[in-house]
């Protein structure tokens, strides 16, 4: 039988299948042993086969072939990566300015995850309805300006205040969408809006520190009328894996675009003469914010020049 992995859950796996019965699934243990540089050798979205033990259990004997999907380097030094979910059709990137707020580099981190592994991303900005003064208004002109400049969509919205939810429902339908973000930022909170019927739980924010807290502990599909979305934990942090120094600028779109105007072939774009990408950061062109992100993965690399 065939199956796509809607929920993970440790060592476990639900897995619905193409009659919409869900089965909780255990991995055989070759497969398990199959990928030892993953944390995880199994995804949320993957499509597996898997054998039915029961109306209810099953054993997942294989995974299909990927057509792409989200890694970043596991905080499990045993392991290399963890990869946060697969066959993805857009990933909504959702950020705030308050409340917490959402640092640029973990943005950019991963903005170039997606661009590397040819999933489209959005940027959605959450708790608009909070930037209520000048300085965060100027704040949000800035984050306009270095996210359209660099070609990304990004969506302003509330979940409190069910502000533009329509314009993400819209983007939604007929597809698998993934929600990532920080812990805190109201990625559960907009599934809620976009699907009242699934009440998942939503967290308050540490007065002490500003950040959120966890309130989704597993990865998990959710069936719409209109498509599926993923919720997913909330992410610290965002270290790239396996990805070549020299090909860091292609998965900067907008680093990538003025390229063809550098003066050596070969540019690093760091501190070549004639740079195309250096003379775009000083006329405004690519905004700095983004260019330091750029440098600060270059200088992150090991012994293998991977990052």
């Amino acid at each position: 039988m065939t199956g796509l992995i809607v929920k993970h859950t440790g060592s476990n796996y639900m897995v619905r299948s193409h009659e919409g019965r869900l089965y909780l699934s255990t991995v055989r243990g070759k497969l398990r042993l199959k990928d030892m540089k993953t944390t995880n050798p199994i995804a949320v979205g993957d499509r597996v086969t898997f054998d039915a033990v029961s109306e209810s259990e099953g054993v997942i004997t294989g995974v299909e072939p990927r057509k792409n999907y989200i890694i970043r380097r596991s905080t499990n030094l045993s392991r290399q990566a963890h990869i946060l979910a697969a066959n993805i059709d857009r990933a909504f990137l959702v950020v705030t300015l308050t409340q917490p707020e959402t640092r640029y580099e973990f943005i950019d981190r991963f903005l170039v995850t997606a661009e590397a592994y040819k999933i489209p991303a959005w940027i959605v900005i959450n708790k608009t309805d909070l930037l209520d003064t000048e300085v965060l208004q100027k704040e949000l002109e800035y984050f306009r300006y270095v996210y359209s400049s660099a070609g990304y969509t990004i969506l302003e919205v509330s979940a409190l205040k069910k502000i533009n939810i329509d314009m993400i429902k819209s983007e939604i339908s007929g597809r698998i969408s993934l929600f990532s973000g920080n812990s805190g930022v109201g990625k559960s909170a907009i599934i809620n809006s976009l699907a009242p019927d699934l009440k998942l739980r939503t967290g308050a924010i540490s007065k002490a520190h500003s950040k959120g807290m966890h309130t989704t502990t597993f990865y998990e599909m959710f069936e719409l009328d209109n498509g599926f979305i993923i919720d997913s934990p909330g992410i610290k942090g965002f270290g790239l894996i396996d990805i070549d120094k020299p090909e860091v600028y292609h998965f900067f779109p907008e680093i990538f675009r003025v390229s063809s105007g550098c003066r050596f072939g070969m540019c690093s774009h760091t501190h070549e003469p004639g740079c195309a990408v250096k003379m775009a950061v000083e006329s405004g062109e690519i905004s700095e914010s983004r260019y330091l992100s750029y440098l600060k993965i270059l200088e992150g690399n090991d012994e293998k020049y991977r990052i």
